[in-house]
């Protein structure tokens, strides 16, 4: 918990009082040593951790790289978008085109002119990589398949993926139709987040379509229980990627692999960057959002302080067993008028290890301070005169 505010203590910085902070945090394990990140066999690798958007471990992860069938992790985000929003339904039926129908790679085996579900052909992409699938939803959401590519490269910037850009629904090779490792895990960490309803497609083992029975490609699914996603991809030029993602006690992690040379050495490099995230790093809620952290001081309110604290809960991914060793301080404003406003910013909380900022958040006013008497007002100028 933060120490109280209190007037006199602290010192004075750019205009402010920098206030030391007490985490209280009981050392419950020795801190484990650091190791160095396996090395890979990849042309470029991330691990993130979903809570924080923290790279763990990452190589070449700005690389453009050919995505392959990851591609089709954006696809389906479109799809779910459309999906949640209203703007079309599972039961849609959708008249496969002939260019659906021969789309070439892999395939869930739609037939030219057939009406098919459009919840079958998400699982039929999500599940089976059907190239076939893909195309189709493509054209029922956007028309054409050229038009589909213009969103996913839109919404792609949107949503930070700085090295993306997409030429088609499947993957399929294309100069122009690329992305990244590091782009790949925030798509697929967005998509946790938007979209945990549609997300359980990825844990999916298998399904049957036109009575043909197709297995998930994701063989993680089957050898790390804790492993619920997401995405193989290949080409001959791109290799063999993977993008996976897991939970262990809580903690979720994305990992992504590209270039490997063999469908089996994508699943060995994947399983070695999961389970060094897992057991060197953990993470940890610092601060919960709208608590009192720290009081500031009112001149002329009604009350003589404010409550202080940050608007969203402050969470950090920490080497295994080093949470006791943060260090944590508030600037706040030397003097905050009356009257305050809630949710007014008046300080800084700071958050360091070992000497290093790892994170800074807003101090924001928790609560309304009005005007106080003019008696309290010439009280609180008349003591000022003598700070």
């Amino acid at each position: 918990m933060f120490e109280r505010f209190l007037r006199n203590s602290g010192r004075q910085l750019c205009g402010g009082w920098l206030v030391g902070l007490s985490l209280l945090i009981p050392t419950l394990a020795a801190a484990l040593p650091l190791p160095s990140a396996p090395k890979l066999a990849t042309s470029s690798h991330i691990l993130m951790d979903v809570a924080t958007g923290k790279a763990l471990v990452e190589q070449e992860a700005d690389l453009q790289v050919e995505p392959a069938s990851l591609t089709k992790i954006m696809t389906a985000f479109l799809v779910f978008d459309e999906l949640k929003s209203g703007r079309i339904s599972e039961d849609d039926l959708v008249t496969i085109s002939e260019r659906a129908w021969r789309t070439e790679g892999s395939r869930m085996f739609i037939e030219v002119g057939k009406k098919v579900r459009v919840g079958d052909l998400l699982v039929g992409m999500v599940v089976q990589s059907g190239n076939d699938a893909s195309v189709a939803l493509a054209e029922h959401i956007a028309g054409s398949e050229e038009t589909f590519a213009e969103l996913m490269t839109s919404t792609a910037q949107q949503l930070g993926m700085v090295n993306s850009q997409f030429r088609n629904a499947t993957g399929l090779p294309n100069s122009e139709h690329y992305s990244s490792a590091r782009d790949m895990a925030l798509l697929a960490a967005e998509t946790y987040r938007r979209f945990p309803v549609y997300y359980q497609l990825y844990s999916q083992k298998e399904y049957t379509f036109n009575s043909i029975r197709q297995h998930n490609r994701n063989r993680l699914l089957w050898r790390d229980k804790s492993v619920d996603g997401l995405k193989t991809g290949h080409t001959e030029a791109a290799g063999y990627c993977l993008v996976s993602s897991a939970s262990r006690d809580g903690m979720r992690l994305i990992s992504v692999v590209t270039g490997t040379d063999s469908d089996a050495t994508r699943f060995v490099e994947t399983q070695k960057l999961l389970n060094y995230g897992f057991r060197f790093f953990e993470v940890h809620t610092l601060f919960g959002g709208g608590e009192e952290r720290s009081r500031g001081p009112v001149y002329g309110g009604e009350i003589e302080s404010v409550s202080l604290g940050i608007a969203d809960d402050l969470v950090l991914t920490l080497p295994r067993g080093r949470k006791q060793d943060l260090a944590a301080a508030v600037e706040i404003d030397r003097q905050i008028p009356a009257p305050v406003v809630a949710g007014t910013q008046l300080g800084e909380l700071q958050v360091s290890l070992d000497g290093e900022l790892l994170a800074t958040r807003p101090l924001i006013a928790l609560e309304a301070v009005a005007e106080g008497s003019v008696w309290q007002q010439l009280g609180d100028w008349a003591e000022s005169l003598f700070e």
